[in-house]
């Protein structure tokens, strides 16, 4: 039977990263990246793991390809701190290591909770990613935001979620929404993907059109609601930064 290490990249996740690495326990070993944690995040890990590393931030892809590089074994499950896996993820991972994994890499359905409301509806869901990979076939990677598994090779789909514990609050929205919207314009920058007044207008209405009518948001309530007005709001500011830095240059 394979043996499976688990990856996880931190800072300042003492919130979060208990529940993180208490549904990986059943892992062969759990690598932990940490970038410079001022809170008790490091201390909280080193009860589960001895595989702790520090290194300073690096973006997120390289961060995880650094993870990936520590890990003892070839089949790696990559998680976020702020995730934990469903039990029947965990058994579908665990049956399927004993009878042998029969692709590279493996797709998981990932369901975001909002105001103690799982969002199954919308653009949030069923969010597939590739976090259980074989990773002499696979690497990180993508620009400086939505970071993914390429892998050679093919792949299979699981059944099993990933809960993904991603805005306790409204607040925490408003907090990231400067961060990841300034590093998604700058990526679009550099790929010459230009911003305008047509866009601007329109594409923050289509995304929400999109998520609350064509993929039944509505479905998910008033959490159902604020998930498309998020994201139209979220489109809105990166093509206004992006825009911004049109004309900065």
């Amino acid at each position: 039977m394979p043996a499976i290490s688990a990856t996880i990249i931190t800072r300042n996740e003492e919130r979060n990263i208990e529940d993180a690495l208490r549904s990986l326990a059943w892992a062969d070993e759990t690598v932990v990246v940490d970038c410079g944690s001022t809170d008790r995040t490091v201390e909280i890990c080193r009860r589960y793991t001895d595989r702790v590393f520090h290194r300073g931030w690096s973006g997120f892809v390289d961060q995880k390809n650094y993870a990936l590089d520590r890990a003892r074994n070839d089949w790696v499950i990559s998680l976020d701190a702020d995730e934990r896996l469903s039990s029947e993820l965990t058994l579908e991972v665990r049956e399927l290591s004993r009878h042998g994994f029969a692709h590279a890499g493996y797709r998981i359905p990932r369901v975001a909770c909002l105001l103690n409301r799982w969002i199954r509806h919308g653009e949030w869901y069923p969010d597939r990613q590739l976090r259980l990979f074989d990773r002499r076939a696979g690497r990180w990677q993508g620009g400086r935001v939505h970071e993914s598994v390429a892998v050679q090779g093919s792949i299979g789909a699981l059944r099993g979620e990933i809960h993904h514990y991603t805005y306790r609050r409204i607040s925490d929205y408003l907090e990231r929404l400067e961060t990841y919207t300034t590093l998604a314009a700058q990526d679009y920058f550099e790929r010459g993907k230009k911003s305008s007044y047509a866009r601007l207008l329109f594409n923050p209405f289509f995304t929400f059109l999109k998520g609350y009518v064509l993929k039944r948001g509505f479905l998910d309530g008033v959490p159902g609601l604020m998930v498309a007005a998020m994201g139209a709001v979220s489109v809105y500011f990166k093509y206004a930064k992006l825009y911004e830095l049109q004309h900065k240059r």
